[in-house]
């Protein structure tokens, strides 16, 4: 079982940077694939990032040169840094867990994310 609590989220002004991190309790992380996923308002929710246990990264071409995904295993936390933000990428961010990349196990409860013009 893991447990996964983001951070960082909130009020950003369109061209600003934000980090968000993903805090995550229980064992074997290492073994876990991590992503972000992301749901506006009145959308579905959609793939953002993700990076594999050994740090392959993958990205959502809305997202890809703008957003960079890692994790540092020994601390238990993956981080999403968000640079050029844009109005569009205004949303809850949800971070997951699973050992496959693409079928996350695990969620967070989300943190909100607001752009403005």
């Amino acid at each position: 079982q893991v447990q996964l609590v983001e951070s960082g989220g909130g009020l950003v002004q369109a061209g600003g940077s934000l980090r968000l991190s993903c805090a995550a309790s229980g064992r074997n992380f290492g073994r876990y694939a991590m992503g972000w996923f992301r749901q506006a308002p009145g959308k579905e929710r959609e793939f953002v990032a993700s990076i594999t246990w050994c740090g392959v990264p993958c990205y959502a071409n809305s997202v890809k040169g703008r957003f960079t995904i890692t994790r540092v295993n020994t601390e238990s936390t993956a981080y999403l840094q968000m640079n050029s933000i844009k109005p569009e990428d205004t949303a809850v961010y949800y971070c997951s867990a699973g050992v496959q990349v693409t079928t996350p196990d695990y969620w967070g409860q989300g943190t909100q994310v607001t752009v403005t013009s």
